[in-house]
């Protein structure tokens, strides 16, 4: 079964489900094909990083309220495992991110390559809309950082993203995670594991049902 992931690297709630999929799998026997599609929580111009929490204050209404906000995906993140750290985290458009999951992709690298965007992002506090630490971060799981650094100064991929990214709008999908199984069944949001695991139970029913007409 293919799972198609529809997430962005900015986005804590898409760090969370790709967790707690990963889980699922784990004791899920089936055969799967887990395949990252890109999506833009805001695809505007983003003039330089600066942190993350001014940004969503000026956003949301003012510190406090980005804080609450924060404190609760924080807390939900640590109970699967994983620390977010807002306090470092800077603004950044992430086309160039999703150009360089498409480079990892064709390596062999695309889960790799995307957790270590996540960790970059909300761990690190690294700029994931510059170049030079793309390039840095790429090194980090073993691609060439001279050739990513190339790949990202050429204009290689730019339109392959931009037509998914096109693709996903024209689906419908408005929130990120979704997860799409086996090219028809959508899953909004970052679900319990369980409820991860009773889609893939159910949507592997409802295809070898199908097939066996």
């Amino acid at each position: 079964m293919e799972i198609e992931i529809y997430a962005d690297v900015v986005c804590p709630w898409c760090y969370i489900g790709k967790r707690r999929l990963e889980e699922a799998l784990a004791s899920y026997d089936g055969e799967v094909t887990v395949r990252y599609r890109p999506f833009q929580l805001d695809p505007s111009p983003v003039s330089g990083p600066r942190p993350l929490l001014e940004a969503m204050a000026a956003r949301f209404g003012g510190a406090e309220r980005a804080r609450q906000m924060f404190a609760h995906v924080t807390e939900v993140a640590a109970g699967d495992g994983l620390r977010l750290d807002f306090d470092r985290a800077v603004t950044a458009n992430t086309f160039e991110a999703h150009r360089l999951v498409s480079y990892a992709t064709d390596h062999g690298l695309a889960a790799e390559m995307v957790e270590a965007l996540y960790q970059a992002y909300f761990t690190q506090g690294v700029d994931v809309g510059s170049r030079d630490a793309l390039a840095t971060v790429a090194g980090g799981i073993g691609l060439d950082v001279a050739d990513v650094r190339r790949f990202l100064d050429s204009d290689q991929r730019t339109a392959d993203v931009t037509a998914a990214l096109a693709a996903a709008r024209d689906l419908g999908i408005t929130s990120v995670p979704t997860f799409v199984l086996a090219g028809k069944y959508a899953v909004s949001g970052a679900q319990e594991t369980q409820t991860l695991l009773a889609a893939l139970a159910e949507v592997e029913q409802r295809e070898s049902a199908a097939h066996s007409h």
